[in-house]
């Protein structure tokens, strides 16, 4: 859904939103959406600024692989949203400069509008976890063999690689 300036100047622009899965191209082969994002909220434009400001909640299940063990982990975001933007023309130019608390939750759009799908995009990336892991026991994979140690037991034992201090041993 396309967010336009025209639309808002008239109003406020309410969504009901439904994306089904592979609607929103993520650039990350390994996400997954498995459950539809259901968006509902509303953007409005300040005449005087044409800062759009968009806010609402979302729904959704993506899945990815766990970073100890590999196998699908279903991760589901259920969250609110509220933000800004301002035309590209009064972006800061390129290189440093010091922002204010209040600038760090402003974007920037060029042209008639802003695209809904953008913005769920960047939301939903930004609060999936960093470590993203099945569950919080996940035993991972063994490094020697490659056995879930989720599913079985290995028992193996793995060798230090580069043991340095190996000469030390020996006095």
């Amino acid at each position: 859904m396309f967010l336009s300036i025209n639309e808002m100047q008239l109003g406020k622009v309410r969504f009901n939103e439904t994306f089904a899965p592979g609607a929103i191209d993520f650039f990350d082969p390994q996400l997954r959406q498995t459950a539809p994002i259901i968006a509902t909220g509303a953007a409005q434009l300040s005449e005087a600024t044409l800062e759009i400001a968009v806010s609402g909640q979302f729904s959704t299940t993506m899945e990815v692989a766990c970073d100890r063990c590999l196998e699908p982990a279903p991760f589901p975001i259920d969250a609110s949203f509220g933000l800004s933007y301002r035309p590209a023309a009064g972006a800061p130019e390129a290189g440093e400069s010091a922002i204010a608390g209040s600038e760090l939750e402003v974007g920037f759009y060029e042209g008639d509008g802003i695209e809904l799908s953008d913005v769920l995009r960047e939301e939903i990336l930004l609060l999936l976890p960093m470590q993203r892991v099945c569950r919080e026991d996940c035993k991972g994979i063994c490094p020697v063999c490659g056995q879930n140690r989720n599913q079985a037991d290995c028992h193996c034992h793995p060798q230090a690689a580069d043991d340095r201090w190996a000469g030390l041993r020996n006095l």
